[in-house]
């Protein structure tokens, strides 16, 4: 009897050439979609998933998550910007929502023998190493998931590069073949914006910039909230160098501003890390879009061999063997 595999279809391209190619090598594929919001957005999420899996002739089916996304993802987002962190819902979307609710609901309740999602990611010997396309390797976001949920996982894109996937999309003609690239934030689409977002969330409140070293107000903003460590752009206040915001203070709205040199550090402290406690090196992360860096661990504490800019409380702290890039763990900041 052919293994059964609940591929995650997103109505985008990854999940789509996900379900085609599992098919192709005989297993018995079902699609799974997660209602996230409510919104119109995601009613068109459903229905294009749908579109993918009446053109592959697989079964399609639908799990209500608005509650678990609004508790675990949405009210971490907002909650993450009042304590004055930039947070990374797509982690703990991936922990709590695909391998959470959505995994549960294959397994348990549809029978699937595995979950599968179009993430560039590759399991060897119950690990995770990194994928072909370096690019768009996506290690760090999954930092979080447990031995037990990767054994009942497929990665199909693991060997291909993107431009390889959307040539498959073309030729197997599937429907979103000519789709754009996902956004962040799924439940924040454009027009809006995180800062209009957060401006509707919040309210305006008045606040101080003020420079670090000095202890100098030089402006005035409306809600800290609006700021994340290393922003330049979008400060508006007048200078004769450029500043970047290097500190958030949420208790007394203040925004701390400085000189692009005091954003860098090369030691920071983690809690709740999920690593043995003992000397080693590792290649680390401090933010999904930078190239990983050398650093001496022990413990908590991580030493860079060269300082980095913009260590961000809120965001992930990801290593990689140094030898083979494999994932190590990963904590927050």
């Amino acid at each position: 009897m052919n293994k059964k595999v609940a591929v995650a279809l997103s109505g985008g391209v990854d999940s789509a050439v996900t379900a085609k190619l599992l098919l192709d090598e005989g297993y018995e594929v079902i699609g799974i979609t997660g209602k996230m919001t409510c919104s119109d957005d995601f009613a068109t999420v459903l229905k294009n998933a749908k579109n993918v899996a009446d053109k592959l002739g697989i079964q399609h089916y639908a799990y209500d998550a608005t509650k678990e996304f609004d508790e675990k993802v949405i009210k971490y987002f907002e909650n993450s910007y009042a304590n004055g962190e930039t947070p990374n819902p797509c982690i703990m979307c991936n922990k709590y929502i695909k391998w959470g609710c959505l995994f549960d609901y294959a397994i348990n309740v549809l029978g699937a023998d595995y979950i599968a999602t179009g993430h560039y990611a590759n399991i060897k010997n119950g690990k995770l190493y990194p994928a072909s396309d370096e690019h768009k390797d996506q290690l760090y976001f999954l930092f979080m998931l447990d031995s037990d949920k990767l054994e009942k996982t497929l990665f199909p894109l693991s060997k291909y590069k993107k431009d390889e996937v959307r040539a498959l999309a073309e030729k197997f003609d599937l429907p979103p073949k000519s789709s754009k690239e996902s956004q962040d934030i799924c439940f924040i689409k454009a027009p809006m914006t995180t800062k209009k977002y957060l401006n509707n969330t919040f309210g305006d409140k008045e606040g101080v910039f003020v420079e670090k070293n000095t202890g100098k107000v030089l402006g005035k903003h409306n809600g800290f909230w609006q700021y994340t460590i290393g922003q330049r752009k979008g400060i508006g206040i007048a200078a004769p160098e450029p500043l970047y915001v290097i500190g958030i203070e949420p208790q007394s709205n203040t925004v701390y501003v400085g000189s692009k040199e005091e954003l860098f550090t090369k030691e920071i402290n983690l809690s709740d890390f999920n690593w043995a406690d003992e000397d080693f090196e590792a290649l680390v992360k401090i933010r999904y879009n930078m190239k990983a860096v050398k650093a001496k661990i022990n413990g908590g504490k991580i030493t860079f061999e060269e300082p980095v800019s913009a260590v961000t409380k809120g965001q992930a702290c990801v290593l990689y063997d140094i030898n083979d890039g494999h994932l190590l763990g990963g904590a927050w900041i």
